[in-house]
């Protein structure tokens, strides 16, 4: 019992934390992707002369990596926000305004980090997704878990029958490729700068810029909306107790999720390669969630691998955006060029040694501070406190809150 015992006092923080840092690892590798080759690039390797080992590896990453890590940070984003407007509601403070000012903060950053550093930025979608997921943050877990499965399916339908591109389409992504390759490798921050805001391979209009800007939310709410669920109905409360539910999730998807992928990437002139891509991602990552809280439940709180996970998952927003700030710095003209240069292998062994330095760094700034500088400043905006911490200044007797349910 003394090693169950470890989880029992903090366990859903505890695990979420763990969770979440082991979830920026995943993230890192599949972002160091787009970091070597750019958001395009990644998707037209026979530009770079990849080895087989290269071919072998972006495979691997595309199916066990790609598509199914960023939904785990879906999934414990709803969760973290029912569990914040949990715990301000049962202190009497509206959560209405608090939660607002978290998601403005979120797309402020959220720009800031697309338009100066990089493209592949999720925290303004975030943000944005955030204001949507306050119309089902009332439901039952039932009716979020029916709305995220049929959501899953209707947007993964929209991939059946995916087609190539017209030749002149894919002449345009060749030399979109081909000029980021010199951009990237060898431009100023200007120059990489303006690339990145007035190129555009897709050739989009406003009008349909617009609707996939309409349509991203819809795209994250499923694992969202799981997140929400898996908060209200306690799922990571208590680990021994649900130790066989972990077990039997884990079994089923993380097998059903790599054989949808492998499909996916193995046969890409499938007509049904999309679909089951975009459902095998989905089912990967509650896979990985479910198998990762089974092992937790079984390790000791003294675990430095454990720890270490859980110092980066406590941090993750400042990790998040150091591993930009770290990897355009190696990888753009403006500091090393590393662009399209050093291979996958490389690629990877590199994330896993930033992954580490960001593991000791953040153990050591959580051994004297509380919390990471910008998840400090983020509770600080959230609740409108110097202190970080919410003040009970205006209570729900004062303001009766409006039932926005669907």
């Amino acid at each position: 019992m003394g090693i169950i015992k470890q989880f029992e006092t903090s366990s859903r923080i505890r695990i979420i934390d763990v969770i979440r840092g082991f979830c920026l690892l995943g993230i890192l590798l599949a972002n160091m992707l787009i970091f070597q080759y750019g958001i395009y690039g990644k998707e037209e390797l026979q530009h770079f002369n990849p080895s087989r080992m290269d071919e072998v590896m972006h495979q691997s990453l595309q199916i066990v990596v790609e598509g199914s890590f960023m939904p785990i940070f879906m999934f414990l984003f709803g969760y973290g926000l029912y569990k914040l407007r949990e715990g301000l509601m049962s202190k009497g403070i509206i959560s209405g305004g608090s939660l607002v000012r978290r998601f403005i903060m979120l797309i402020a950053l959220g720009l800031m980090h697309s338009l100066l550093l990089w493209e592949g930025d999720i925290l303004l979608a975030y943000g944005v997704t955030g204001f949507c997921l306050l119309l089902f943050v009332k439901r039952k877990p039932k009716t979020l878990i029916i709305w995220g499965i049929a959501l899953t399916l209707l947007l993964a339908g929209i991939s059946y029958g995916a087609e190539e591109g017209t030749p002149k389409e894919q002449d345009r992504m060749q030399e979109y490729v081909m000029q980021s390759i010199s951009i990237y490798g060898d431009g100023t921050y200007e120059e990489i700068m303006d690339f990145r805001l007035n190129e555009d391979p897709l050739d989009l209009p406003l009008a349909g810029m617009v609707a996939l800007m309409i349509l991203m939310p819809l795209l994250m709410l499923p694992m969202f909306l799981f997140g929400i669920a898996a908060a209200k109905a306690q799922w990571f409360h208590n680990p021994e107790r649900e130790r066989r539910r972990y077990a039997f999730a884990a079994a089923s998807m993380l097998p059903l999720g790599i054989l949808l992928k492998s499909l996916g990437v193995l046969q890409p002139d499938w007509v049904w390669s999309g679909v089951v891509m975009h459902i095998g991602a989905s089912i990967l990552a509650l896979g990985y969630i479910f198998g990762l809280a089974l092992i937790l439940s079984f390790l000791a709180k003294s675990s430095l691998v454990i720890s270490a996970f859980e110092a980066v998952g406590r941090m993750s927003m400042t990790n998040y955006l150091m591993q930009t700030v770290i990897c355009t710095t190696l990888f753009y003209g403006y500091g090393l060029g590393w662009f399209g240069e050093i291979g996958m292998l490389n690629g990877l062994l590199l994330a896993l040694f930033i992954y580490a330095v960001q593991a000791v760094v953040s153990s050591i700034i959580l051994f004297r501070f509380k919390n990471g500088p910008l998840e400090r400043l983020l509770r600080m905006w959230t609740y409108w406190s110097v202190s970080g911490k919410p003040r009970s200044i205006r209570k729900l007797a004062d303001h009766p809150v409006v039932d926005v349910r669907l």
